[in-house]
C-alpha cells in the first residue's frame, strides 16, 4: 500500500508537470503560412498572429513600446519563433541570405529605427533566442499605417522594379524591407 501511494504521488506530480509545461508552450494565437514567389525562387514565412487585445482579458494592449518593447528582441510574432525558409539565397536590405530555414526576430528601437534578425538557430519556443545564432541584423524602414492593424500581419508583396519586400504591420506601425533573390 505504502509502494502503492509513493506511485500515485509520484504520477500525479509528474502529470502535473507535464501540464504546466505543455500550457506554458501552447498556442494563443492563430498561426499563418504566407507564400511567395520572388523572382522564380519560393518562399514560406509561419508565424503567430497575436492580436491588439489580450487573449484573457480582452483588454486593448499598447504594442509598440508596450507589449513590444523598445530596446529589446521580440520574437516577430507569437508561440513559436517565426520560421522563414527560402529555396534560393535571398538578399535582404542588402544583406545574403542563404537558402534554407531560419527564426525571425524583430528588435524595434524608440526612435522609429527597427531591426529584422535573421538567426540559424530554428524549432524554439520564440521566447528562447540565442545571438550567437544571429546571420544578420538587417536595418528596417518604419512607416504610419492610415487605419490601425488589430492583428500582427506579415506580407511578401512583389516590387514592380522587381524583387519584393517584406512587411511587419501591427497597431499604427509598418516594418518593412526589399529583398530579392540572389542569382
Amino acid at each position: 500500500m505504502k509502494h502503492f501511494r509513493r506511485l500515485l504521488i509520484l504520477s500525479v506530480t509528474l502529470l502535473a508537470g507535464s501540464f504546466a509545461i505543455a500550457q506554458e508552450k501552447s498556442r494563443v494565437s492563430p498561426h499563418e503560412t504566407v507564400t511567395a514567389d520572388i523572382d522564380g525562387n519560393a518562399m514560406t514565412i509561419v508565424y503567430g498572429r497575436p492580436y491588439t487585445k489580450d487573449p484573457k482579458s480582452g483588454a486593448s494592449r499598447k504594442i509598440w513600446g508596450g507589449l513590444v518593447p523598445f530596446g529589446k528582441v521580440w520574437r516577430t510574432g507569437a508561440d513559436e519563433a517565426t520560421l522563414l525558409t527560402t529555396q534560393q539565397p535571398l538578399d535582404i536590405g542588402g544583406t545574403t541570405i542563404p537558402a534554407g530555414t531560419y527564426s525571425l526576430f524583430t528588435q524595434p528601437e524608440e526612435n522609429g529605427a527597427a531591426k529584422l534578425i535573421v538567426n540559424k538557430q530554428t524549432g524554439q519556443w520564440g521566447t528562447k533566442y540565442d545571438e550567437k545564432q544571429d546571420l544578420a541584423r538587417i536595418e528596417m524602414k518604419k512607416d504610419a499605417v492610415d487605419k490601425a492593424v488589430d492583428q500582427f500581419t506579415i506580407a511578401i508583396e512583389k516590387n514592380p522594379a522587381g524583387g519584393g519586400i517584406l512587411k511587419l504591420t501591427w497597431e499604427n506601425t509598418q516594418y518593412s524591407v526589399a529583398l530579392k533573390t540572389k542569382k
